[in-house]
């Protein structure tokens, strides 16, 4: 009995040829706190996540991405039966079993996000049955992670604005972004506020998210350059890499340019890092098929001697980073931590311009909130 209990506790690791008797998935979606957010090239009015159960042994694993809702579907009918009745362990052999078995349906979008949903639980699982934070199976590279508050939407005025970025000052962080390029005429006016709301000893960070054309972006850099932002990301369209290259060589010293958080697959970092078109990856394993995915991302990063920074979904990337030799900093992206906070208990907490992980607890340290399940659930 004593025995029993501490496997239970996650004190003992579990028999290692346990066997996935169970996937289930849920569509969560929470509305935004206003009117619908914006950046330089879309518009959202909610946050949907597609979350994944994996259990074996009596254990559970979570998982989960930002996507479509149809990403449930697919999980569902092609990617279940990829997992169910192998090995808990075993991740690669699923994650190769996952990404043959949607091969015409596309490896990009949906499909990706999908496999990376249960890519992510079955990191999850595995770490759980070991006993181990999913951080320290991962290798971990460090204790604390730094972190980048981001927000700054371009549906927000000048006045909620500062408002935000005076708050991301006074919750420690020590870096924070905001969204530009859907008004090109009011960039400077936003980018003045938040660099005199997060004061002149913090980093700023814009993201164009691709609005601008090539010769736009070179100017708006040397505008940004005068209020000491330091980091450039999407300046043009991520599909553009020879415009990220242009900006990449001839964007202010100091200012670094970011892209690629949304590639699906290695192949796609593998031809941005090819054309110089980055001084920092990003990558984002709610999309690029998950921990497996991110791991490859972070191989070609050290590959080619960039850094690699993670996008959104904090809570799963303070883990992730783990396993990475060349992170720079996770993305604390607004919208992604109020819904993580809703659904799960024991999500990782900032702690001077870092979040804390609590290593003693076993996979990604994390719990559903059940009511959670009931209240935000999409039929």
């Amino acid at each position: 009995m004593a025995h029993d209990q501490a496997i239970d506790e996650g004190r003992v690791p579990r028999q290692v040829d346990a066997k996935v008797d169970r996937l289930l998935v849920h569509v969560l979606k929470l509305p935004v706190e206003g009117p619908p957010e914006s950046d330089g090239t879309a518009t959202w009015p909610a946050t949907t996540m597609v979350l994944v159960e994996c259990s074996a042994a009596g254990v559970t694993g979570i998982g989960y991405t930002y996507s479509h809702a149809a990403t449930a579907q697919l999980v569902q009918s092609m990617l279940a039966p990829c997992v169910e009745k192998h090995s808990a362990l075993a991740t690669l052999a699923a994650h190769g079993r996952m990404c043959r078995a949607i091969r015409n349906q596309g490896r990009d979008g949906i499909a990706a996000a999908a496999i990376s949903a249960v890519d992510n639980a079955l990191w999850d699982l595995k770490a759980r049955l070991l006993g181990v934070s999913l951080s320290d199976l991962l290798g971990a590279a460090r204790d604390g992670v730094p972190v980048y508050a981001s927000g700054g939407f371009t549906s927000e005025d000048l006045d909620a604005l500062g408002r935000e970025f005076t708050g991301y000052r006074e919750r420690g962080f020590k870096r924070a972004k905001l969204k530009v390029g859907r008004d090109p005429e009011q960039d400077r006016a936003r980018v003045r506020v938040a660099r005199e709301a997060l004061g002149a000893d913090r980093a700023l960070m814009v993201d164009g998210n691709g609005a601008y054309e090539r010769k736009q972006a070179l100017q708006m850099a040397e505008v940004f350059a005068t209020y000491g932002v330091d980091w450039f990301e999407e300046p043009v369209s991520s599909d553009d890499l020879s415009g990220l290259h242009l900006l990449r060589d001839r964007a202010p010293a100091g200012m670094s340019v970011a892209a690629g958080e949304y590639g699906y697959e290695e192949t796609y970092f593998r031809r941005m890092l090819a054309a110089e078109a980055v001084d920092v990856l990003q990558a984002d394993a709610t999309r690029c098929t998950g921990i497996t995915g991110f791991l490859r991302a972070d191989a070609l990063a050290s590959a080619y001697g960039v850094g690699l920074s993670s996008h959104c979904a904090p809570t799963l990337h303070a883990h992730a980073s783990g396993g990475s030799s060349r992170f720079v900093h996770l993305e604390y992206f607004r919208d992604h931590a109020r819904m993580e906070e809703r659904v799960f208990s024991g999500v990782p907490q900032l702690v001077d311009g870092e979040l804390r992980i609590d290593r003693k607890r076993p996979g990604l340290g994390i719990s559903l909130r059940k009511e959670a399940l009931t209240s935000l659930s999409q039929k």
